[in-house]
């Protein structure tokens, strides 16, 4: 699809209710790779909403289907009353019948060469579904959209030993079987796997005493990678009953690894499918990171349960209603079940690193959209993190109990229904008496606010002025005023608390005046309570105050952050220039002090990421230089490390874990503050001994990468990457890792190159998503000195992939165009050739909407 045939945009402003709901859906599979065959029963009545519409056609989407035969109430339709075209088909209305009737069709589907993985497709011989969000019209014709929700029974019929669907099994036999959800559900819901698996299976007895079977379906070998994935979903289960009174509702949950997944997973009703990664794990194959995301992600979709199943959303605009909740949800869960505050700054240097970056640039779009061309492009960082941040926000502002009732009334209103962002924020104002209306422009507004801090000290009295502002967003050039919830605390200069609390920000500014008897260091946006850019003239020897005594762990950490990002931007425009002595000190006295966890200490003497820098330099005016960026982080790490002297040998030591490996919070904690210490010694010893003495002797994948990553990043990783390999190449996922520490982390003279041997390699498979990613996506979105070299070298190798991908797998190849959102903030020349790149995509013969929306958006003329 070229950009110039662009398919109309679908607005928000222009929904309506559908024409006709559906009651009950009966389906029957008959699974070949080639030719399935799906025989579809719809019981349809027109909608009362409607009525006073008249006579309506009747209009099922559907999308690469052959249709075999359609009748309504048993009585074949005559060929000039249905016309089937790319998107549907569509009956007169002179032969729908204006009552409750029954559509019957047979349509015949090719799994086998379903690229896309969306709809009905094969991953290495195994049939699986992936829905959401305009899957199912791949399956057969329906009406696909969220606010049409039925009862389905469903019989599967093949060759394979294990042939699963959603809800509950009602009846099977030797090549067949039969599953019925209870639940109305819309169709991004329904979900199908066919195959040779085995399960691991549990029992979990909810608060009620049901007992409901719990079962992980994997590959044959598989089995002993799924104990943790098993015990995460029972600490989620019994989570959810306890925070939030959700009890589960079948009588067994099943979770199935899939190796081919456009995504992380997928909330299925009582059918969750999962990207394999997100599922299997052992010491030996799986880091502290996998397992801290196989617990996040199992939460996640567990908790889909009831905030995007039970209730869901209206429609596609609405779907940061489940997402954005759901999201919120998974981080208190792993806030309890870990460190709060290492939870939290992991949460916001998250969100800062993708949305952040998505809102300052021409893919910016609001929590809800108005308008889309493709819905698969708008599961972005806006819709997840800030969603939650908006959730978070709203929590913060009505407190926890009130928070606590809001849901109640919530799940007890609308159980069974499709929502709105509208019926989401009227519970919360009837819960807690407040008019809402302005916090709302949270869903409707784009863009990062600016929060600018003034502070005077003048006769005793110290006075804050707060301020905001919120720039410009593709087609919101004015915007209104925001809600922001501003957490403060005044410390003394001896480090003690004088004062604490919240402030809103409703208008364009706000003065708050205190009597004190001396003046304080502030610490404002404790927690990180807005998702705002706070402009502040904060001078080197507050910052290091803050990260000495303030007792707010975030903006401890953020002091150091700030101070790190204005050291790493001035070495990145000046090579000689000095660092800052008291932030190296304060470094000095976060390593020294005892009783700082283990995480958090990491995260302390941990630096930002390269792409963060560039943010920090755009954001204030200036031209970031990657290469430049890079060199410059390397040389405070350096500097930071001969700062602290043996202390990080020292702290290298006595973070060793001993004993049998545990994923638990502690010994990651430890192994994370060892990481650091190691990444501080490597950058005084350009021969890399131990690291290399860490990657010979290391017993688990955590502790084996860590010093992998450093002897790659250092130039002298080539004999233990082929002894890595020799080592795992039989097993998928630690060979996703070589692929991907290359591509992340090989030095950025020598990184495209590299990655082009890669894509070379008799391993990459770039069919599989997982794989793909692992080594383009990855050297596009984590190796910004290499891949933005200024020959234009990654740029040439990254649209090179992406005009292979589209026309096998859109999504895939949209979302990783998607990283480029931030190309206009580098030089005349970077910006010259990723422009002639994009164009150069742009004018793809049959480029699909999936890319061609993504790419049109990044062309648009910045007033636009």
């Amino acid at each position: 699809m070229r950009l110039d045939a662009q398919p109309p945009l679908i607005r928000l402003e222009d929904y309506r209710p559908p024409a006709h709901l559906l009651d009950r859906v009966e389906l029957v599979f008959t699974l070949a790779p080639e030719a399935t065959r799906v025989r579809a029963r719809l019981h349809l009545a027109p909608n009362p909403a409607r009525a006073a519409e008249g006579p309506r056609d009747l209009r099922l989407d559907g999308r690469l289907l052959r249709l075999v035969s359609a009748t309504i109430d048993g009585a074949a339709i005559p060929a000039n009353a249905l016309v089937v075209d790319d998107e549907g088909l569509t009956v007169d209305a002179a032969h729908v019948p204006d009552a409750p009737f029954v559509w019957e069709a047979e349509t015949e589907i090719a799994p086998e060469a379903n690229t896309a993985l969306e709809g009905l497709y094969m991953s290495k011989g195994m049939y699986c579904t992936q829905c959401e969000a305009q899957g199912f019209r791949k399956i057969t014709f329906y009406p696909d959209r969220p606010d049409v929700m039925a009862r389905f029974r469903v019989r599967v019929e093949g060759e394979a030993p294990v042939l699963l669907s959603n809800g509950n099994l009602i009846a099977s036999g030797e090549g067949w079987a039969e599953w019925e959800d209870p639940f109305p559900k819309p169709s991004y819901l329904f979900a199908l796997v066919a195959g040779d698996l085995r399960a691991v299976e549990d029992r979990f007895t909810t608060r009620s005493g049901r007992e409901v079977l719990l079962q992980i379906w994997v590959r044959p070998g598989d089995e002993d990678r799924c104990g943790y994935a098993m015990d995460a979903l029972k600490r989620s289960m019994k989570w959810d009953e306890d925070a939030y009174g959700r009890e589960y509702d079948l009588d067994r949950f099943m979770i199935v690894a899939v190796d081919d997944f456009n995504m992380g997973a997928m909330e299925n009703k009582g059918l969750n499918v999962f990207n394999s990664r997100y599922v299997l794990a052992s010491p030996e194959t799986a880091t502290d990171a996998d397992y801290k995301s196989i617990e996040t992600i199992i939460a996640h979709e567990y908790f889909h349960n009831w905030t995007g199943n039970r209730i869901t959303c209206r429609d596609w605009f609405q779907l940061c209603l489940k997402e954005g909740l759901t999201v919120f949800r998974d981080q208190q869960f792993s806030a309890d079940q870990r460190s709060a505050a290492v939870k939290r700054i992991e949460d916001v240097i998250r969100l800062r690193g993708a949305q952040f970056r998505e809102d300052g640039g021409p893919l910016a779009h609001p929590v809800r959209p108005e308008e889309y061309v493709e819905i698969n492009n708008f599961y972005t960082a806006t819709v997840y993190e800030k969603g939650a941040e908006v959730i978070g926000m709203l929590r913060r502002l009505v407190g926890p109990e009130t928070y606590r009732a809001a849901l109640d009334l919530y799940f007890e209103r609308h159980d069974g229904q499709a929502c709105t962002i509208e019926d989401w924020i009227r519970v919360f104002e009837d819960a807690s008496g407040r008019d809402l209306a302005q916090f709302k422009l949270w869903y409707s507004q784009s863009g990062t606010p600016r929060l600018a801090a003034e502070e005077t000290w003048r006769d005793g009295r110290y006075t804050l002025r707060l301020s905001q502002s919120l720039p410009p967003t593709p087609g919101q050039p004015v915007k209104k005023h925001m809600l922001i919830p501003v957490a403060y605390g005044l410390v003394g200069s001896d480090g003690r608390e004088i004062d604490a609390g919240l402030i809103e920000l409703a208008g364009a500014s706000r003065e708050v005046s205190w009597e004190l008897p001396e003046r304080p260091t502030a610490s404002l946006l404790r927690e990180f309570s807005a998702p705002v850019i706070l402009q502040r003239n904060l001078g080197a020897k507050d910052r290091a105050f803050l990260l000495a005594h303030d007792s707010d762990t975030f903006n401890k950490w953020e002091a150091g952050r700030g101070a790190a990002l204005e050291a790493i931007a001035t070495l990145a425009g000046d090579a000689r220039a000095e660092v800052d002595a008291e932030y190296l000190a304060a470094l000095a006295t976060v390593a020294d002090d005892a009783t700082l966890d283990p995480a958090f200490k990491a995260l302390l003497l941990g630096l930002p990421s390269e792409e963060e820098v560039i943010g920090h330099v755009a954001g204030k005016g200036g031209v970031p230089d990657p290469t430049r960026i890079h060199a410059a982080r390397e040389a405070l790490t350096l500097l930071t490390a001969e700062a602290l002297g043996d202390r990080v040998e020292a702290l290298y030591a006595a973070n060793a874990v001993t004993g049998p490996y545990a994923p638990d919070a502690a010994a990651a904690g430890r192994r994370a503050l060892r990481a650091r210490a190691l990444a501080l010694i490597t950058a005084r010893d350009p021969e890399a001994r131990a690291a290399r003495a860490q990657f010979d002797s290391a017993d688990n994948m955590t502790e084996r990468m860590t010093a992998l990553t450093l002897l790659v990043a250092h130039g002298a990783g080539a004999e233990a990457l082929a002894r890595f390999f020799a080592n795992w190449r039989d097993d998928r996922l630690v060979v996703d890792k070589w692929f991907t520490v290359q591509a992340a982390h090989t030095p950025p003279e020598a990184a495209a190159e590299t990655v082009a041997r890669l894509t070379e390699h008799p391993d990459f498979e770039w069919r599989n998503p997982n794989r793909f990613r692992s080594v383009i996506g990855t050297f596009a979105m984590a190796n910004p000195a290499g891949f933005h070299r200024a020959d234009g070298a990654g740029y040439a190798l990254f649209i090179d992939w992406m005009t292979r991908l589209d026309p096998v797998n859109p999504q895939t190849a949209a979302r990783l165009t998607a990283s480029l959102g931030n190309w206009r903030l580098f030089d005349a020349r970077r910006r010259t050739l990723l422009r002639g790149q994009l164009e150069r995509l742009a004018a793809l013969q049959g480029l699909s909407r999936d890319t061609g929306e993504i790419v049109s958006r990044l062309l648009r003329d910045d007033d636009a």
